[in-house]
């Protein structure tokens, strides 16, 4: 996105983000060239840290575009931050309500304008004792359904030495590693034109998770271990995926 277009509110987050990074973090980005340049995109972080939404917004913005998070409602509803987050043109969503359809209709309204939106398709930082992903939620595959727009993965190690959501522990020490890494967009063209029903969305919201998975093996080594499930549940187990972006707890139409 051209600087002359990004408006006051953006050039001061920018302003205000990305010199504070450049010192916090030492970084190593790969990858870039998988973020389109331009059009909408669905970008699928995994979760690791409360840092990390800094750290790919720095990467996103850094590939020219300016990255939409989604953020509970309530947040927006805050004077003054509220304000800012939507000038800057971040996503309010609600969760668990009647008003959840109408949060997926201002995703799809996003990214058919040509925006970059973020979803962490895990929902939370993950719980997998050793960070890497947990079984996804539907969201980002309902919105990918919806739209056909691309799915880029996007993994990202060392933000935990920023802030261990496990002990709590923040860091301030200046040049901490920290490694992005863009993949090719998920191949999800044989759901394309395919019922919302719940089996679908799972198995399209499985493949997200496993491409996230390796990629992030491919950047942090070692042998990645099967989806994690705080539930105990596996990919392909008959179970539901709990709410997401778009979604109620009302299932009516799905088929399980």
């Amino acid at each position: 996105m051209a600087r002359r277009r990004l408006g006051f509110w953006r050039r001061f987050a920018i302003a205000l983000v990305k010199p504070a990074m450049r010192v916090w973090t030492r970084r190593t980005w790969t990858g870039m060239e998988h973020v389109p340049t331009s059009g909408g995109v669905i970008i699928v972080p995994n979760h690791i840290s409360h840092a990390d939404p800094l750290v790919v917004a720095h990467y996103i913005n850094d590939t020219g575009r300016w990255p939409q998070f989604l953020g509970k409602a309530s947040i927006f509803r805050v004077p003054v931050v509220g304000y800012i987050l939507l000038r800057c043109r971040q996503i309010p969503v609600e969760r668990g309500s009647i008003d959840a359809a109408r949060s997926l209709e201002t995703l799809v309204a996003a990214v058919k304008d040509g925006g970059a939106v973020v979803i962490y398709p895990e929902g939370t930082t993950t719980r997998e004792p050793e960070l890497w992903p947990m079984r996804g939620k539907t969201g980002a595959a309902r919105l990918a359904l919806t739209t056909g727009a691309p799915v880029v993965p996007i993994a990202i190690w060392g933000a935990q030495r920023l802030f261990d959501p496990r002990s709590g522990k923040l860091s301030l020490r200046p040049r901490i590693p920290v490694s992005v890494h863009a993949g090719p967009p998920v191949d999800l063209s044989r759901w394309a034109g395919a019922a919302p029903t719940r089996t679908v969305l799972d198995e399209m919201t499985n493949e997200i998770m496993l491409r996230l998975r390796d990629q992030l093996a491919e950047i942090r080594g070692g042998t990645p271990p099967p989806i994690y499930s705080p539930n105990g549940h596996r990919p392909g187990d008959a179970v539901a995926a709990e709410p997401a972006v778009g979604e109620t707890d009302d299932r009516r139409g799905d088929t399980a």
